[in-house]
């Protein structure tokens, strides 16, 4: 029996791809390292180490070289709401299968939070086996802050537990986009979706009408914003090296290779999940995600990255749409492996450089806040340092010891968004799995039409 929704297809979200495709073509992720490493050597010039400039002098201009950078973080900000929003519903409308989307929506929760456990656990078990914080001081003075850290992990408030649960799901939507809480609007767009879908197809046209239109306005302004990459990236690192100079790099080596040692095994992980769980084939997996990577890496928010993903899920690993649209807009914004990683390495790095212990009890406490916290951290530039921050303060590690690894941070979090696209396309290939599609070879095994508008006649084929 067909379903109300396959006479209105709504819009595939990575028909938008060609408006970054550019970008990739371009060569984006090479402008974006060029002006990352002129960052570097123009902050070292003019910051303390140097003395090219007086300290309040280089301070001001400091700041006036990281206005793109501040324009590039706003609008990426400003848009991701309603662009994971408008994704989000459509990815699930276009799920012509209602026992697929319930039996999706289950296995895709479960398959998330075990891989950000695994992360998460991942990063504290390298950060425990390579101790970074070991090669460096912590900063002067900073010892008055260190708390008291007792052997006892905090108490978990399990009666608690019902009303915590309870809060993912906003009390009011637009209180929750005016404030940032990505959780609580993906909660609200994942209902929305669900209702669209039960709505007969003349009622649920125009919401995916409007919904298709403000994809295509939000990935507009994403292609402005993605002018400035190049010059956001010199000019954040140029601000940052102004401040704390070379030693920021120099002094956080082990630091700087434990992450990236990290972030290597998890995209080692990832290969191995699509050769057992998923479509069996991890060289291709690891061949063909290279232009979603890419893109990434240049423009450091995953959710930005988007309809590349899904073009490259669907075109290049075989993925029906319908999986495609459900799982990257989700993944997105609470699939953070790559965060999950980095937080849990972090905290054990900072504690090592103040000279605390982590009892096995905190590690696991560890690893459950971290687990949250990545679940809700937007998939935007900037972020990651913010909510590492809160991940310390739970664990009773020195939240002043960021300024250690802020110069290093904006390199790294570009990384991190890397894995947590490439863990993404790693999900969309178990899910068409599990989902009962099977390994497929190319597009022409999709379920649904790529087509470049809403369709408005017709019927769809039927699962």
């Amino acid at each position: 029996m067909a379903t109300p929704l396959e006479h209105i297809h709504p819009r595939n979200l990575k028909h938008l791809a060609d408006r970054l495709q550019g970008l990739v073509r371009t060569r984006l992720w090479a402008q974006v390292l060029v002006g990352m490493a002129l960052g570097i050597a123009v902050g070292i010039a003019i910051g303390p180490s140097f003395g090219w400039l007086a300290p309040r002098t280089a301070y001001v201009v400091g700041e006036w070289l990281a206005l793109p950078g501040l324009l590039f973080l706003a609008l990426i900000q400003m848009i991701v709401v309603p662009l994971v929003l408008s994704a989000i519903v459509c990815g699930i409308a276009a799920t012509a299968d209602p026992g697929q989307l319930r039996r999706g929506g289950l296995w895709l929760v479960v398959y998330f939070v075990v891989t950000s456990i695994i992360a998460t656990s991942l990063g504290i078990g390298l950060g425990l086996i390579i101790e970074p914080g070991s090669f460096i001081a912590a900063p002067v003075g900073a010892a008055d802050a260190i708390p008291e850290v007792s052997g006892e992990a905090p108490v978990v408030a399990f009666d608690a537990f019902p009303s915590q649960l309870v809060s993912i799901f906003p009390s009011n939507a637009l209180g929750a986009m005016a404030d940032g809480q990505m959780l609580q609007v993906v909660m609200f767009a994942v209902l929305i979706g669900v209702a669209l879908v039960s709505l007969p197809a003349a009622t649920a046209r125009p919401v995916l009408d409007f919904l298709s239109s403000l994809q295509a306005l939000c990935m507009t302004v994403v292609g402005w914003a993605m002018r400035l990459a190049p010059l956001a990236a010199f000019g954040l690192l140029a601000r940052q090296m102004a401040g704390t100079g070379p030693a920021a790099l120099l002094g956080l080596g082990a630091y700087i290779g434990a992450v990236l040692l990290g972030l290597l095994c998890l995209l080692v992980l990832y290969a191995v999940i699509v050769r057992v769980l998923g479509d069996g084939r991890p060289l291709r997996f690891l061949t063909q995600s290279g232009e979603a990577q890419l893109l990434a890496f240049s423009t450091d928010s995953s959710a930005a990255t988007m309809p590349v993903t899904i073009r490259v899920a669907e075109e290049r690993l075989g993925v029906r749409p319908s999986v495609a649209q459900f799982v990257i807009p989700i993944g997105a914004t609470v699939n953070m492996g790559g965060t999950a990683l980095y937080q849990g390495l972090a905290t054990v790095f900072m504690a090592q450089v103040y000279g605390m212990d982590l009892p096995l009890a905190a590690l696991v406490a560890l690893v459950v806040t971290a687990l949250g916290a990545s679940i809700g951290t937007p998939a935007t530039p900037g972020v990651g340092i913010v909510v590492l921050a809160s991940v310390l303060t739970s664990a009773g590690v020195p939240v002043a010891g960021l300024g250690l690894i802020l110069g290093v941070d904006q390199l790294l979090e570009r990384f991190r968004t890397v894995l947590n696209v490439s863990g993404d396309l790693a999900a969309c290939t178990v899910m068409e799995r599990w989902l009962g599609g099977g390994p497929a070879p190319g597009a022409e095994q999709h379920d649904l039409p790529a087509v470049d508008g809403p369709r408005l006649t017709g019927s769809g084929p039927a699962d």
